[in-house]
This record gives structure tokens, sequence and C-alpha cells, in this order.
């Protein structure tokens, strides 16, 4: 009776007009929200939602800006998806801008003399570049679905690039450690650094320097004023040819003419009432995504517990699975046939949950052996809009590694992807996020690389818009994304503990999981007893998310494992 009354006593100490239910909240806003990497690129999303521009608009302004702040991500020489909810047709749009190969590239092209990878030549040389796809996307996005003009949206980006920006600790401390990388490339180096006079020594950026990149700013106010002549044609594209001929590389004007941004059918999945849009491939990230929700629908997770061993497991058994078919069964859809609607269907999971066992982990010689189906990134960054009316974008852009593969096109300001690494450079050996893939990601002419991108939109039950988000992360970006709408749907999370909640990854190969701070040491353990092989990993993904209220308005969460991520909510 004593206990009870002082419960009843600390109870009513709780002022509910301070206290609130958990511990992080999201940023809330009456209108629109803008959340990215970066605060200032966020800021200029949120500005052109307050010019009357809506989620696409911001969206690709965000973008633009981004390849001017954010370097080591956020480009014009890399590619991505984008996932449109539009609230007027009540319909999902999703945009394949996905870098792709050159059509000289061929499969044995990163293979040395020994027959064996040729790392080097498979993510830093020239031959590493696929055909960029970002600004082919963003032209298409906004010229399709946009309501303000290509010159308002990006005169924010020109703005940056022309008039600088200060340097924020995250980037001047990037870009230390990136000196080896672009050091080595005289027009990288000339653009990232200060260098000294008459010696070989230079300068590095510090926090609050201005950054001007005024080469940059010419490349963007030419794609501004020609749209996508002023990139693909002109002198940008002769830039372009011109470095590859002399250097070694496959791109050519050819390739960078008809290079493309086709519209696809988004992948939709069913979860607890809820529809699950996201990417189809060439990402694997949709079908992957959706496959997990399948297997992992009937298991009681939330009785379960919010990361607790018998969670964990459970997870990690699924995410074993399904990036089991990831590997073996994965391209371009526009090259071979790809049994998504299998992979994707109910039943499909059903004939593979019977292999999830509650209380021992299956090691992956034993899951890599079994035969069910019959015959057949790390720097990306992302972003998401919601508008006052209630439309949504998820949009991932990638360079893959930091800084791409460290090349800058001289006189251009920008550096190119070295995602063809995406590729099956020789199938059945890892690639650089220990992914072991096989012929269906093979490198070929005009083929886009498996991705594992996963810009993913969540309807609520009654068809509305609710959230979207997304992550970089490479392979480990399916995993990010699953475990935020894991507890936010089903652990009673809000959209920032969601978010910010300890994170675990499993991918078949290496037998292992990988798991950031913050599960205990007894789960640990007990994990450890269930056969797991664990292994502490630095932050995982960045998954900058909104959400829709259901009276109007919207929130907001910047994924603070990446330190300048902001979320801007439009003001009046």
């Amino acid at each position: 009776m004593a206990l009870s009354a002082c419960l009843v006593c600390l109870a009513l100490l709780v002022n509910p007009l301070q206290e609130q239910g958990q511990r992080i909240q999201p940023v809330r806003s009456a209108a629109g929200m803008v959340v990215s990497q970066e605060r200032l690129a966020s800021g200029v999303g949120a500005a052109i939602l307050r010019r009357g521009g809506n989620a696409i608009d911001a969206a690709v302004a965000t973008a633009f800006a981004l390849a001017v702040t954010l370097p080591q991500a956020g480009n014009l020489g890399g590619g991505g998806f984008l996932l449109f909810w539009h609230q007027g047709q009540r319909k999902a749009y999703a945009l394949n801008f996905r870098e792709m190969a050159p059509r000289r590239a061929y499969a044995e092209m990163f293979l040395g003399a020994d027959g064996d990878v040729d790392r080097q030549k498979a993510t830093r040389s020239l031959l590493s570049s696929g055909v960029p796809g970002t600004v082919a996307g963003l032209l298409e996005a906004q010229q399709r679905f946009g309501v303000l003009s290509r010159a308002e949206v990006m005169a924010p980006a020109i703005a940056l690039a022309r008039g600088g920006f200060p340097v924020y600790p995250a980037l001047a401390a990037s870009l230390q450690q990136a000196l080896p990388l672009l050091g080595k490339d005289p027009a990288a180096k000339q653009i990232f650094y200060r260098l000294k006079p008459n010696i070989a020594a230079v300068a590095f950026y510090q926090p609050g320097d201005i950054f001007k990149q005024p080469q940059l700013a010419a490349t963007l106010a030419l794609i501004s004023q020609r749209g996508k002549a002023g990139f693909y044609r002109g002198e940008v594209a002769a830039k372009i040819n011109e470095l590859m001929q002399k250097k070694g590389g496959l791109i050519d004007s050819f390739d960078l003419i008809n290079y493309k941004a086709p519209w696809v059918e988004p992948i939709k999945g069913e979860f607890k009432g809820l529809t699950v849009l996201s990417m189809p491939p060439p990402s694997s990230g949709g079908v992957t995504l959706v496959q997990l929700l399948n297997l992992l629908e009937p298991f009681d997770l939330a009785q379960m517990g919010l990361n607790s061993a018998a969670a964990i497991h459970t997870m990690v058994e699924a995410m074993n699975l399904a990036y089991r078919d990831r590997n073996s069964e994965l391209g371009d859809p526009d090259q071979m046939l790809i049994p998504t609607e299998r992979l994707i269907s109910k039943s499909y999971a059903d004939s593979l949950r019977p292999l999830i066992r509650t209380d021992r982990h299956t090691p992956s010689s034993e899951l890599k052996a079994l035969t069910v189906l019959q015959g057949n990134s790390t720097n990306t960054t992302h972003l998401s809009v919601a508008d006052r009316h209630g439309s949504l974008v998820a949009l991932t852009t990638t360079l893959n590694f930091a800084y791409g593969n460290g090349v800058v096109v001289p006189g251009t300001g920008f550096l190119l992807n070295n995602e063809m690494d995406d590729f099956s450079a020789k199938p059945g050996v890892a690639n650089a996020y220990g992914l072991v893939q096989g012929e269906r990601n093979a490198i070929a002419p005009y083929r886009r690389p498996l991705s594992s991108m996963a810009p993913t939109i969540v309807l609520n039950a009654a068809g509305n818009p609710w959230l979207a988000t997304g992550s970089p992360g490479g392979s480990r970006i399916i995993t990010t994304v699953l475990q935020v709408l894991l507890n936010r749907i089903l652990h009673g999370l809000n959209l920032a503990s969601a978010v910010l909640a300890s994170r675990v990854h499993s991918q078949l190969w290496p037998d292992q999981i990988l798991m950031e701070e913050g599960i205990s040491p007894d789960t640990q353990k007990i994990i450890e007893i269930m056969g797991h092989k664990l292994v502490q990993s630095a932050a995982m993904g960045s998954a900058n998310s909104v959400e829709l209220l259901p009276n109007g308005g919207s929130l907001g969460i910047a994924d603070p494992r990446r330190p300048e991520a902001a979320a801007a909510p439009e003001r009046p």
C-alpha cells in the first residue's frame, strides 16, 4: 500500500505541460518539410517550398545544392533513384537515373593478368565511372512535375557555388582525410585545397572559411540555361570525353548523348495494413525491403521487444534469406528477366519462413546450398520532402565511395562516380561492400549496376501518404530502412526515436552481424549463444525522414549519425 501511494505521488509530480512521452522529438512544421544530410541544402529546399514550389521542386533544388555543399556524396557526376507520391493524382511515380555502363564496357574489364579483380581499376580509375545520371534524373523530375521554372529551382545551388559557403567542421575533417585520394588528381586538388605557391604542399580549409567553386557554378549555370544539353552535350560533355580519351576511360560522347532516365513502376508491398512503395530493379532496395517485411510480418516483434536478442535474431535470419536472393536473382531488368513478382509475393515468403529457426542461427554456408528459386551504397546521400499539399518525395543519390573515384573533370568542378564497382567484376567475388553477387549483375554495355538504394514511401491504412524515408550506406541501406519502419510501425516509437534507435545488419556474407553501439552486453551474449558472430560497427546510414500529420503539417528528423544533417520546416 505504501509503495502504491509513493508511485501515485511521483506520478502527480509529472507536469504534462513539460514532460514528453519520448525523449527525442522530431521537428514540426505547419506546412512542408525538407530533411537532408546538410543544413544549407535543407534550407534551400524549405525556401523553395515557401516560394510556392512543390515537393519535386524542393527535392531537386536540395539535390543540386548538395552537389555544392556535400561534395563527398552530393553530385552531378553520379546517379540515383527518386520516388514521388503525387497527392493531387493519388499516384506514385518512380524515376531511375542510375548510372549506366558505357557502350565499350565488357565483363572482364577489371580483371588483372592473374585473373583476380584489380581493386584500383574497379574503384579509383576512370574505368570505374559509369555514365552519370543525376543531372538527367533531376531535370526530368522537375520538368514533368515541378511548378517553378528550372532557373528558379537551380538558382540557390549556383549562388552557393559562386559566392561560397562557410566550411563546416565535418567537411573540413573530410577533406583532410581525403587528401591521399583527391591530392592525386590535379583538378580535384586545385578545387578542394589551397595550393601553396611554388611548393607541392597544400593548406586545408578550416571551419568557417568560405569555400567557393566557380567552375561548378559555371557548370550549374549551363544546366540551368540549356537543360540536359548543358551537361550531356556541348562543352561539359566535350570535357568529359576529352578526359576519358586522355586518361583511359570508356565514356564517350555517344554514351552521354544517349543517356536516359526512365520512369518505372514502383515496387508495392503490404505490411500490417499499410502500403509500402519503393524502387524496383536495378535497385534491389524495394524488392529486398518488401521481401523482408513479408518474412517478418507474422512474427510478434513488438512482443519480443525493440533490439531484444529474439528480435535481432529473427531480423538477421530474415536478412540473410533476403540477401541471398538479392545477390543471386536481381539485376538490370532492361537486359534480363527478373523474378520480381515472385520475390515480393506473400506466398514466396511463406515458403522461406520455415528456414528461420527461432532458437539457432542458420550458417550462411547452409543457406547458400539451398536452391529455392528455379533458374534465373559509401557515399550516398538521402533526402525526404513533404509539401503542404500532402505530396512526398524520397530521393537518394550516390557517387558510390566518398568523393567517387576522386577524379574531377577538368574545368567543370564536379567529381566522377565509381559505380562500376557495384557490378560483379568477377561473379562470386565480393565487391567493396562485401556483397558476393552472381552473373545477373555482371558488367555489360548499357547495363545499370545493381544498387541497394531504397527511397521509400508508406501510405496509411486509408491509402493516404504518411511517411518518406531512405538512407545512404551501401549494402546496409535496406536494413536501415527496414528498421526505421519496424521501429515506427511496430515498436511505438515516434519518427525521431525510430531513426535514432541502434541498428544491426547482416547480408549473408560475411556470416556476421554488424551492430551499432547501444545494444546491451547481456543481449549480445544471448545472440552469440544462438550461434551468431557479432562485429561492432560504426554508425550505419543516415535515414533522413519526413511524416505527414493527419490534420495537416509535417514532422521531420535529420539522422544525427551525420553531424550536418538538418530538418528544415517550411515557414510562413
